[in-house]
């Protein structure tokens, strides 16, 4: 896969064309702040039809303020965010129908059913779910035996697929998947990740973020870095491997052959931030 590069400014990093299909996700120029602190500055990039794209960034970078500002929850101080070229600030029923979201730590009504949550959120985006569709779908994320239990019976990993599910019940064009396999056994994590592909083949696209460059490697289409709420570098894994291989910071970092951790770190810093 290969990206044309528009100009950029000196000294910022320009953001290649989204692969394919016209962009369902375009963010432009977003800066968002809390009273004096400004935890976005001036992020910029898009999201393609089909796409998987990865935002990472160590913890503060601005990650989850970004993805607030898509969903609509943060009012930006200036930029804009549009979802299928919906302004999400102006219109934002429409832009949030063609949304679905899964948080790290998703939580649902306790004491209902499997099959009692996927009625109830099928019901609130107006799809039509027989028994049969149900026991289907339970069966495809691994939960065909297990739809009569309670949510809070659930384990950590069936808890994070029936979460995916229903942030995908209404096949939205775009889905905000945030550490959607953090504390995950790898049993569990691959098995999100086949979901996330699936979800894919049927015409949505993703944006997740997560601090696993090897998930980052293994399921996106094209990643983007991004630090104290600015854009460091984008491109596909394997373009940024190749495009700071020979960074002094990468090679002061690399165990053997560089790898996108090692660009991560480099780019970032090694510092661990709470």
């Amino acid at each position: 896969m290969s990206d044309a590069s528009a100009p950029s400014a000196p000294g910022e990093p320009s953001e290649p064309s989204a692969p394919g299909e016209p962009a369902v996700l375009e963010v432009a120029d977003l800066h968002v702040a809390y009273g004096a602190r400004t935890v976005v500055d001036g992020l910029t990039f898009r999201v393609g039809g089909g796409e998987i794209f990865g935002l990472l960034g160590p913890n503060g970078a601005g990650k989850t303020s970004t993805l607030s500002a898509i969903e609509g929850l943060v009012r930006p101080a200036s930029g804009c965010v549009l979802v299928d070229r919906i302004d999400v600030q102006r219109h934002p029923v429409d832009a949030k129908a063609r949304l679905g979201v899964q948080l790290q730590s998703s939580s649902f009504q306790a004491e209902l059913s499997i099959e009692q949550i996927a009625r109830l959120y099928a019901g609130l985006y107006g799809v039509r779910l027989t028994r049969e569709t149900i026991a289907a779908s339970m069966g495809s994320i691994g939960l065909g035996d297990e739809r009569g239990k309670r949510f809070k019976q659930l384990s950590g990993g069936q808890q994070q697929r029936l979460a995916l599910f229903i942030a995908g019940i209404h096949n939205p064009l775009l889905l905000l998947l945030d550490e959607p396999t953090a504390g995950l056994d790898p049993q569990s994590r691959r098995a999100l990740w086949s979901r996330i592909e699936s979800l894919r083949g049927r015409g949505s696209s993703v944006l997740l973020t997560t601090h696993s460059m090897e998930e980052a490697q293994a399921v996106c289409d094209r990643v983007a870095i991004i630090d104290h709420g600015s854009l460091l570098t984008l491109g596909t894994p394997a373009e940024l491997v190749a495009k700071h291989r020979d960074d002094p910071r990468v090679l002061a970092v690399a165990r053997g052959d560089v790898t996108l951790e090692d660009v991560f770190i480099a780019l970032t810093g090694s510092e661990i931030r709470d």
